[in-house]
């Protein structure tokens, strides 16, 4: 089994910009993650996007959809980022082929305090053991995009 990871963008991918502190999403985090982790499993790791997700359109969205669409491996994991990961979950939810999990982050995945090895983590085990759908893989569960919605104040996701 092949695993294709999916770079979007969001929190996990972002990076200091500036002396001002401020951020931009840079490369994929995925890779650094995966190669600390020594993984034992085959996988490649695709930039889409390099955006915030509250900058997400629909086209986005719908280019999303074509290129898993398109991909030959059936274990899709996405980072995305977290205030719009459930829109995009629903728009991929008409492919009903393959197993797509999607993941992101609260903080940075450069930062020590992130969440992002952890949440990654868990979509790769999620992507191997799931059945065919669409899933959100956060805060150490696995939701149902239709169930779920993100808790701001608690930096959690939590079912509707």
């Amino acid at each position: 089994m092949k695993i294709k990871f999916f770079a979007i963008g969001g929190t996990i991918d972002k990076v200091y910009f500036d002396a001002l502190s401020n951020y931009q999403v840079g490369p994929p985090g995925i890779e650094n993650i995966i190669k600390e982790a020594r993984v034992n499993f085959d996988y490649e790791v695709v930039s889409l996007l390099k955006k915030d997700s509250l900058d997400m359109t629909p086209e986005d969205r719908n280019m999303i959809h074509d290129a898993i669409l398109k991909e030959e491996s059936n274990h899709i994991v996405i980072t995305h980022g977290t205030d719009t990961m459930v829109e995009t979950a629903m728009v991929l939810k008409k492919i009903e082929s393959k197993v797509i999990v999607l993941t992101g982050a609260m903080e940075p995945a450069c930062f020590k305090s992130s969440d992002a090895s952890f949440n990654l983590g868990g979509a790769v085990a999620a992507v191997q053991i799931l059945p065919p759908g669409v899933y959100i893989t956060i805060n150490g569960r696995v939701f149902d995009p239709a169930k779920v919605k993100k808790d701001r104040n608690l930096k959690q996701f939590t079912e509707n």
